[in-house]
């Protein structure tokens, strides 16, 4: 049944990749992928790929430009390899939060993306957790929008007593995404009041809507980037009296001295899924507890092949 169907991958996150040929029980393909000396990409396909479904699993984290450019130069090569389907398996989707025009001459970065990623020749995008949902009314092909939101949930049900229990949207932006986990985890929910300070790009904490008092609190957020929102959070969370504070975002992005202070702050445990591979200082830390989603992908992917409903991965 799964003769014509291939998996590749890039190096942006092979680990994920490997893991998610394992749970299907397909290797990857045989694919050469460098950088001449002078910086540009080349890409050779070794496998026989004419007249196959090709799932490219290549998220386009950290470096950003390179993952990218990558994932639309192997789309060259199946597309002129004669590929009969080109599947984009995109777990972490950059630019995703450049998804309107929000100030004066700025571009929709996220659309941008979403046309080089279709003009290159994909024929299907598989995400997981974008930032904005609208976003997949940029593309103009099928888009397969997964959520890590049951496997945040098997995972604190499985160990976490869920009485006393508050699931925290650190702003109001991500309440919808915050109550659907609040939902599963049959618990309450708190919204934490931002502003933008005046000719400022910093948000100001305002109040918490919600009760959190001598309650373990649950931070759920998307992307964890710099943290300093969320740690921010977390302050004003042992403020208002929580006992305990955990946080949970699907893609660790973890970036600049993120890892440093979450160290520092009131945050027990950071749980992030594997969408972003961790570099050896953030697998280090103590605090960051990473969850697999390569087992959702593949049942993705099988059921994408076959041409079934994924609608079981939402359960």
């Amino acid at each position: 049944m799964f003769s014509k169907l291939k998996l590749i991958t890039g190096n942006a996150n092979r680990p994920l990749a490997e893991e998610v040929a394992r749970h299907a029980g397909i290797p990857l393909a045989d694919i050469e992928l460098f950088k001449f000396s002078n910086d540009e990409s080349f890409v050779k396909i070794n496998d026989n790929v004419r007249g196959a479904d090709v799932f490219i699993i290549q998220p386009t984290s950290y470096p950003v430009n390179d993952s990218l450019m990558d994932l639309l130069i192997i789309m060259d090569a199946l597309k002129r390899a004669s590929a009969k389907r080109i599947n984009c398996v995109i777990p972490y989707y950059a630019y995703a939060r450049s998804d309107k025009k929000d100030q004066p001459r700025v571009p929709i970065t996220a659309k941008l993306v979403a046309d080089l990623i279709t003009v290159a020749g994909a024929d299907r995008v598989v995400t997981v957790d974008l930032h904005a949902d609208q976003i997949q009314g940029f593309f103009d092909i099928p888009v397969d929008h997964l959520y890590a939101i049951p496997t945040f949930a098997r995972y604190f049900k499985s160990t976490m007593q869920m009485e006393d229990t508050v699931v925290v949207s650190p702003d109001s932006g991500g309440a919808n995404r915050a109550r659907a986990l609040a939902k599963r985890l049959n618990c309450s929910l708190a919204i934490g009041d931002k502003r933008r300070v005046a000719n400022d790009d910093k948000a100001e904490l305002l109040n918490i809507i919600g009760d959190v008092d001598g309650k373990t609190a649950i931070l759920y957020d998307d992307i964890v980037d710099t943290g300093g929102s969320l740690i921010k959070m977390a302050k004003a969370l042992e403020e208002h009296g929580a006992r305990r504070i955990y946080a949970a975002c699907t893609h660790g992005v973890l970036s600049a001295n993120a890892v440093e202070d979450l160290e520092a702050s009131p945050i027990e445990k950071l749980f992030i899924t594997n969408t972003i591979q961790l570099d050896s200082c953030k697998e280090e830390c103590k605090k960051i507890v990473q969850l697999s989603i390569a087992e959702m992908l593949a049942i993705a992917i099988k059921k994408i092949h076959i041409g079934e409903s994924i609608s079981l991965l939402f359960r």
